[in-house]
């Protein structure tokens, strides 16, 4: 079962919202949670739920033992190889043996185990919650409460990584109300948008180009190249206010996990506002405790590559993966060396844009556009010939012009509108129209619109998968 599909919006969601409010105490809503989330995750893809559970039961006896003084940080080490294990083995270990087996002839049998729905998210939130167990010296929690942590239903199929500590509190400590509840409702249905009217749509620009091959040529490779920049945007934003939005109307805060990333003028910036969860994963969890810009700025872009390459392995098992992740690293650790070069020169010049600003934009969306074009290929192959179109077959293809004329109004249309709603058009408007009550009754009539415009499109093109499920 997924957020956007037919089960979850018109049964999952509609009964279990009423059960879960008629429901008068914290305790037994936090147990319905808990049964809601595992039923839920059971029609996504039930062969994982032993794999959840064993994640679970590993990091609540790993947060009891830390209570000890003696042996925490074995525990600590034990239980995030146990993590590590899990997601190596159910992941990487077909990518690995096969990758074996090309460099060395050999012919060893892949294992095909079904990977687990979510895993690579469970398993951070999983790690996180042993690591802060070490810091803060133990952690009395229950299995339920840590089950309930890693498998809460809006956040386990894509995020975002939520912290235990601020989960917890809320688990005995939050209100919910009408108001909290509709602004989540609308949260969701933005979401619901972005997923069906503009990701949905721009998808289709982002196939034709890719399927054309070896007959692309630079007109559709760019074309095909920002719209799947759009595409992935506002697929994974989107799951992430539909989760954010469902979680509020349960009385849950999420972070944030988007900031308009598409406005960042650098690599670093850009991180700043793209994946945010994952970004202060990695800095809090690895990043740092390799030492950080903390030993030398050589040390520094080490650490920095270090990140940026387990990043690009945990979106997938494929060396495209990887290779994007390299991507980054190189230009977050050129600007980071760059950086610390400016520092002696005088304050005001060195607070300024590397670049300059709109440069800046310029080189950043280049840097990603041309990564996303990397993490979109099936395999190294594909991505080559993409950018390869991009940057040399300037002559117009039949083919490639054959793809452009299919390509719909609506598409266009979608991408156009999603290439304005990367800007932060939105906060403006807000910021304008603070204290007006009708507009805030507007945005909820709005909102209805859209989300009845949004089953309107699903009744034509289905209910399509996430993209970041798949990870």
């Amino acid at each position: 079962m997924a957020l956007q599909s037919a089960l979850f919006l018109f049964f999952f969601f509609p009964l279990g919202g009423l059960l879960y409010w008629a429901v008068p105490s914290l305790r037994a809503r936090n147990g319905l949670l808990l049964a809601a989330s595992l039923v839920f995750y059971s029609f996504g893809q039930w062969q994982g739920i032993p794999v959840l559970l064993l994640s679970a039961l590993v990091s609540t006896l790993a947060g009891r033992a830390m209570e000890r003084e003696k042996g925490r940080r074995a525990v600590l080490a034990l239980a995030v190889a146990v993590h590590l294990l899990l997601l190596g083995a159910f992941k990487y270990l077909d990518f690995f043996t096969a990758s074996l087996n090309a460099l060395l002839g050999l012919e060893l049998p892949l294992a095909h185990l079904p990977l687990p729905m979510g895993i690579s998210f469970f398993t951070f939130k999983s790690i996180a919650y042993v690591v802060d167990a070490y810091r803060a010296g133990g952690s009395g929690h229950g299995f339920a409460d840590v089950l309930l942590y890693v498998s809460f239903f809006p956040q386990i199929g894509s995020g975002p990584i939520a912290r235990f500590g601020p989960f917890a509190q809320q688990l005995t400590g939050r209100t919910i109300g009408a108001a909290q509840a509709a602004q989540g409702l609308r949260r969701f249905i933005l979401g619901f948008g972005k997923k069906l009217l503009i990701a949905g749509q721009v998808a289709a620009i982002a196939d034709a180009a890719f399927a054309l091959g070896p007959a692309l040529d630079a007109r559709m490779a760019w074309v095909g190249a920002v719209a799947y920049s759009l595409q992935l945007y506002f697929d994974f934003s989107g799951y992430s206010d539909m989760a954010i939005g469902m979680a509020a109307m349960l009385g849950f805060s999420t972070p944030e996990n988007f900031n308009y990333p598409y406005i960042a003028a650098s690599i670093r910036d850009f991180w700043k506002r793209w994946h945010i969860s994952l970004s202060s994963w990695f800095q809090d969890y690895l990043y740092i405790p390799l030492g950080g810009n903390r030993k030398g700025q050589g040390r520094a872009m080490v650490n920095r590559g270090i990140v940026f390459l387990l990043c690009g392995l945990w979106h997938g098992a494929n060396w495209t993966f990887i290779l994007w992740g390299l991507w980054h690293g190189v230009f977050s650790a050129i600007e980071s060396a760059v950086a610390a070069a400016r520092k002696g020169r005088p304050a005001e010049r060195s607070r300024r844009p590397l670049l300059g600003r709109a440069l800046g934009h310029v080189y950043t969306l280049l840097v990603v556009c041309i990564g996303f074009v990397i993490f979109r290929a099936a395999d190294l192959t594909q991505a080559g010939q993409m950018l390869a179109a991009m940057f040399t077959a300037f002559s117009p293809s039949p083919a490639a012009t054959l793809a452009w004329e299919r390509i719909a109004p609506a598409a266009w249309c979608a991408f156009f509108g999603g290439i304005l709603g990367s800007l932060p058009i939105v906060p403006y408007l807000k910021e304008r129209t603070a204290g007006r009550g009708w507009v805030e009754a507007a945005s909820f009539v709005l909102a209805a619109a859209l989300f009845a415009l949004c089953l309107l499109a699903a009744a034509g093109s289905g209910f399509q998968s996430f993209i970041y499920a798949q990870f």
